[in-house]
């Protein structure tokens, strides 16, 4: 049996794991005002356990990203649905802030496999000129996960509480796998199912240099950082990533805490925004991908990061200045995201551009680690600098972007395949 666009239904399915890592994680701040009047928390102490997830998650990217080069991408997206799935489960047993933070913890650190996971898929299923594309896809998953998560979480929490909602959603993940294993058997130049028109396409994309991937060693994480093109993608990381996530974690916070909304009305207003998300995430790597037809992947990649880039700083600029009702805070904030997820997905590109096969996802994984880094640093700002408001939150996301932008452009030359 042949299946034409094999690659495409690969892609699916990655983006369809996305989906429900955000479903997944998305659901404890959509549930907290209740939750924490159940389990007798606070702010802080949502902070602190959000912080947890962020830092197992700053781990799990590195760590995943050694294992998928490690054993391959197909046994190691089960290897992270399998345990995140766990994980959303063992939310039912929470009782307080410790035991919450303990399963939040086993959350990030296997949540995070799906990213640098899905960079080195891509860079194993799909030519140069279309791994934006394919990062679009798989990003858009972040974007429709969000969309699905608020309004499906809010009606679950409705008709079955809290508990029982975590473990419908972790259950999702679980059945995730039997298609996952049907479909993605081998590599490309192995899979029994590839007709011999997509291999030679995959292969043939390949810069001239990783034709042969599948056979290169990969590279130790010393000889990775020794080249700053490198900590180019990783500075990137480091000031872009907080711009998604204090949206993630802290607009139902905010939306409760500014507009008095329960947790109905944030499943309501929530979704919104993440509709910008998902189109960014496509127009992201459509544009690129349509840029290196006629320009080199170098361009491509940058104009395509700038823009982004520039429509997150105008965005937040008006959120500060012009959100003074619900709906129009939520509409600054597609705006936002949709930039962000723009420039993301070619920013998550990088690595594959520049690196082999078996070194790829330890680059991507080294970069989300770092990237997790400064939203550790943001979680704990956030209960600090926003007592009165959350102008120096945004101010702070405003500069960011452009510091993203100049890591790109200061530390990497040229985004082309390095020797080391």
């Amino acid at each position: 049996m042949k299946v034409k666009g094999l690659r495409w239904w690969i892609i699916g399915l990655v983006c369809l794991a996305t989906i429900i890592n955000y479903i997944d994680r998305s659901a404890l701040g959509i549930m907290w005002p209740e939750m924490s009047k159940d389990l007798g928390l606070t702010e802080s102490d949502y902070a602190w356990v959000i912080n947890i997830f962020t830092i197992t998650y700053a781990a799990g990217k590195f760590i995943s990203g050694k294992v998928y080069d490690k054993v391959g991408t197909k046994i190691g997206f089960v290897l992270s649905i399998f345990f995140w799935s766990l994980a959303s489960v063992l939310h039912f047993f929470a009782k307080g802030a410790a035991s919450l933070g303990i399963f939040r913890g086993l959350l990030g650190v296997a949540e995070a496999g799906n990213w640098p996971g899905a960079v080195k898929n891509n860079a194993e299923w799909f030519p140069i000129q279309e791994r934006a594309m394919a990062q679009g896809i798989f990003n858009a998953g972040a974007g429709i996960g969000s969309i699905v998560a608020a309004p499906t979480i809010a009606e679950l929490f409705g008709a079955y509480g809290w508990k029982l909602t975590f473990v419908i959603i972790g259950v999702l993940g679980f059945l995730w796998i039997i298609p996952w294993l049907i479909m993605n058997k081998k590599k490309p130049k192995l899979h029994p199912w590839i007709t011999e028109e997509e291999k030679t396409h995959i292969v043939s994309g390949r810069h001239e240099s990783r034709q042969n991937d599948d056979v290169v060693k990969g590279l130790s994480v010393f000889e990775i950082l020794s080249k700053k093109e490198s900590w180019g993608l990783i500075a990137a990381r480091f000031f872009i990533e907080p711009i998604w996530w204090l949206f993630v974690f802290w607009m139902p916070i905010y939306l409760f805490k500014e507009f008095d909304f329960n947790v109905k009305e944030i499943g309501y207003y929530a979704w919104f925004p993440y509709v910008g998300a998902m189109i960014g995430s496509l127009a992201g790597g459509w544009y690129a991908q349509k840029l290196i037809k006629k320009n080199t992947v170098d361009f491509s990649r940058k104009k395509t990061i700038t823009i982004g880039a520039i429509i997150i700083v105008l965005a937040i600029i008006g959120a500060i200045f012009l959100a003074d009702t619900p709906i129009k805070f939520v509409s600054f904030v597609f705006i936002v995201l949709f930039g962000f997820q723009f420039s993301i997905s070619n920013i998550q590109t990088i690595p594959s551009d520049l690196l082999s096969g078996k070194s790829v996802g330890t680059l991507a994984g080294l970069g989300g680690s770092i990237g997790a880094v400064s939203v550790i640093i943001m979680n704990w700002l956030i209960p600090i600098i926003t007592t009165e408001s959350y102008t120096p939150a945004f101010i702070i996301l405003a500069i960011l972007a452009p510091l993203a932008v100049l890591s790109v452009y200061g530390l990497i030359k040229e985004i082309k395949p390095i020797d080391v």
